[in-house]
């Protein structure tokens, strides 16, 4: 593979697969807003800075996936598996979060929560650092 092609974004869920698969795990900047990723594992991925808006995340596994910096505004992340992921500087707003496992994952200050969600109930952890 060239290197140029190995800078572009992610933009197709079937290579994002495909790829993960293959064992590659840095995904950051996909761009995958609308993307139908339900059910998918991408446990322990890079999709720091992804645009996952919109996308349809329903019972993934993003189990200690760092999501810094990803826009996953009106993304539906019910019943995924989010404990241990990353949420630094995230952009949740209005995303389904309903039944989601949110267990120790990580946010600050900067994270943006849908209205009324509480991420201390959620057992989610606060980053100052």
């Amino acid at each position: 593979m060239s290197e140029v092609n190995s800078q572009q974004p992610m933009n197709s869920v079937a290579t994002l697969v495909e790829k993960y698969t293959e064992g590659k795990r840095d995904f950051s900047r996909a761009e995958l807003g609308n993307a139908n990723l339900q059910g998918v594992n991408l446990k322990g991925a890079d999709l720091s800075y992804a645009d996952l808006s919109e996308a349809n995340l329903r019972g993934a596994n993003l189990r200690g996936t760092d999501l810094s910096y990803a826009d996953l505004s009106q993304a539906n992340l019910s019943d995924a598996d989010l404990r241990g992921a990353l949420l630094i500087s995230a952009n949740l707003r209005d995303a389904d979060l309903r039944g989601a496992h949110l267990e120790k994952a990580d946010y600050d200050r900067s994270t943006h929560f849908p209205q009324d969600f509480d991420p201390v109930k959620a057992d989610m952890q606060i980053r100052d650092d």
